[in-house]
């Protein structure tokens, strides 16, 4: 049960197989760093390298330092595989021949 001291916030992964959101009870005043770690998604998923991944809330990039609010969801991002402007040429390419 939440109290007056404490915040819920869901901590998100994804990768191309599946997708896991898992819910965080933590201290009010808690960082995103926090709410991965107590999440225990970086066991669940150990290709994730929080110097590497970068994180966010609600799509919006984000420090590990970021102070959390009721309801806020840390999303852990994987590296891109193509720049989405390499991509889109790609795409434009094919459909011209």
């Amino acid at each position: 049960m939440t109290t007056l001291q404490s915040i819920n916030v869901e901590v998100a992964y994804a990768r191309p197989d599946t997708q896991v959101i898992l819910p965080v009870e933590l201290a009010v005043g808690a960082t995103v760093a926090e709410a991965i770690q107590l999440s225990g998604i970086l066991q669940q998923f150990p290709e994730i390298d929080l110097q590497v991944n970068p994180v966010g809330i609600f799509s919006r990039k984000v420090v590990l330092t970021q102070v959390l609010k009721a309801g806020d969801r840390v999303e852990i991002y994987r590296p891109l595989q193509i720049d989405p402007k390499e991509a889109r040429r790609n795409r434009a390419s094919k459909n011209k021949t």
